[in-house]
């Protein structure tokens, strides 16, 4: 019992530590990536927690009553961290009450694992979800030509196919105008830009992303990731349309690099107040995260949020229907920075990358 007792106390601690790991704002991944399982510490913090209580009834000491406080702390922050993506949270996107067919736009975007080899079952994904607009990432020209029975259905589309993990392949049935793919900051990876134009004539900025994770792998830093969200965002903030920005950000909801990109961007989160919708690992339930968004202007409420099957990919797509309503502007909250996230957003804008 007392090498069980120090075992736990032990990983007590470390979680501890892991909890606040993010905290230091360093770019490096060993730093970031602790943001991804909040949650998953979450749950296993307030085990550790209630194992401590235990052994403080059986044998109450010092060290244990401090290290059930510390826990108790941090189960309080890490749950203050989640909160916002709960139910239990306001709602930050609106719902729509009355419903005008003519004035939505229900977009999917979906990581389709680019050796995934089961297109026909991403393909009847998309043909039962029915989304007005499709973004598949991962893609190459295996996928490109796989998925070319789309062009019946969806007469405008952007097709970037990359043979190294980050093509993209954008679908639309509403006319798209003025697209362009961008190479904002690697000059692998890219982004479209377009406007579409909703049935009932109102133009809207889309913005598809899809940067490099913090990972090992494939890039030690987040440096790059963090430059170019913000620098979309910059684009959002500018823009006279309304604008949704959707994607593999590769970065979870609650990180604060996402938060930073909502502000500067004055962008909505539709799952706030709604759920996680973890996308990644598909295949690993307990290493679940929100990595794919779809974010929105204040001029748009929700309709609908959901998350798509699988179909053979280690993420699942995002679906969700917006509606562009005038008043809605004057209805919701923009997300605002305040100066020192402005100074940050900045410095990371000119932070030079590899």
């Amino acid at each position: 019992m007392a090498e069980l007792k120090v075992v736990v106390e032990a990983l007590s601690c470390l979680f501890i530590l892991m909890s606040l790991i993010p905290l230091v704002r360093n770019d490096y991944w060993a730093f970031r990536v602790f943001e991804y399982p909040r949650f998953q510490k979450l749950l296993i913090c307030i085990t550790l927690f209630f194992c401590i209580l235990f052994f403080i009834v059986i044998s109450p000491e010092t060290s244990l009553y401090i290290v059930a406080g510390l826990l108790f702390a941090n189960i309080c922050y890490l749950f203050y961290q989640v909160y916002p993506f709960t139910g239990l949270s306001n709602k930050e996107l609106k719902r729509a009450g009355e419903n005008f067919p003519e004035q939505c736009i229900a977009l999917m975007t979906g990581n389709v694992f680019q050796y995934n080899k089961q297109s026909q079952a991403y393909l009847t994904n998309i043909y039962r979800a029915d989304p007005d607009v499709v973004l598949l990432l991962e893609t190459d020209s295996w996928w490109e030509r796989e998925t070319a029975e789309l062009e019946k259905c969806y007469p405008y589309h952007v097709k970037v196919p990359q043979e190294n993990t980050y093509g993209m392949l954008l679908y639309s049935k509403y006319e798209l105008l003025d697209f362009e793919v961008k190479f904002l900051v690697e000059n692998e990876i890219p982004s479209i830009h377009t406007k579409a134009v909703l049935p009932c004539g109102q133009k809207i900025q889309l913005y598809c992303v899809h940067p490099t994770p913090p990972v090992p792998q494939e890039n030690p830093r987040s440096t790059e990731r963090d430059k170019e969200l913000l620098l979309i965002a910059d684009k959002a903030k500018d823009n006279e349309l309304p604008v949704i920005v959707m994607g593999d950000l590769n970065d979870v909801a609650w990180s604060y690099t996402t938060s930073l990109f909502c502000k500067v961007s004055g962008l909505l989160d539709p799952r706030k107040g709604r759920g996680f919708f973890n996308t990644f690992h598909a295949q690993h339930i307990f290493l679940r995260f929100p990595l794919d968004h779809v974010f929105c202007s204040t001029d748009f409420k929700l309709v609908d949020i959901t998350k798509l099957d699988a179909a053979g990919s280690d993420h699942f797509p995002m679906y969700v229907k917006l509606q562009y309503e005038k008043v809605a502007s004057h209805e919701q909250k923009e997300p605002e920075a305040d100066e020192d996230e402005k100074k940050l957003a900045e410095e990371k804008k000119l932070k030079k990358t590899a």
